[in-house]
């Protein structure tokens, strides 16, 4: 038997990826606390890496995060909130750069927000 496949895509006629961010969970900032909730279209977030995730369709990837213009970031592959804790008082920034399976960058949004004064920083909430 000869069974024909059906057309699928290449990934490069896909729509481009596009990461969209929201702001900061207010709520949690005056405790030192980063929440961002975010969403891709047109890429799905999954534990793939290499080159072999670069053929998937529809297309896959991840994010890399960091903090303060660091130069080190950490990887996303759950598509979660991402969670900061323990967060000084005073003005931050997070980048995040939505990324292929080969880790190539692919768009970046960064977050700016302030982090409250704590005047009784010792007391429990």
């Amino acid at each position: 038997m000869n069974f024909e496949l059906p057309a699928i895509a290449k990934p490069e006629s896909q729509p481009a990826p596009h990461l969209i961010v929201a702001p900061p969970v207010a709520e949690v900032l005056d405790r030192g606390l980063l929440v961002l909730q975010y969403r891709t279209e047109n890429l799905r977030i999954v534990e793939v890496f290499g080159v072999g995730g670069a053929s998937v369709i529809p297309r896959i990837g991840h994010v890399h995060v960091s903090v303060d213009d660091s130069l080190w970031h950490w990887v996303g592959a759950s598509g979660e909130p991402i969670i900061i804790q323990g967060l000084l008082p005073g003005e931050h920034r997070v980048r995040i750069d939505l990324a292929d399976p080969m880790h190539r960058v692919i768009e970046t949004s960064t977050v700016e927000f302030v982090i409250p004064p704590r005047p009784f920083a010792n007391e429990k909430r």
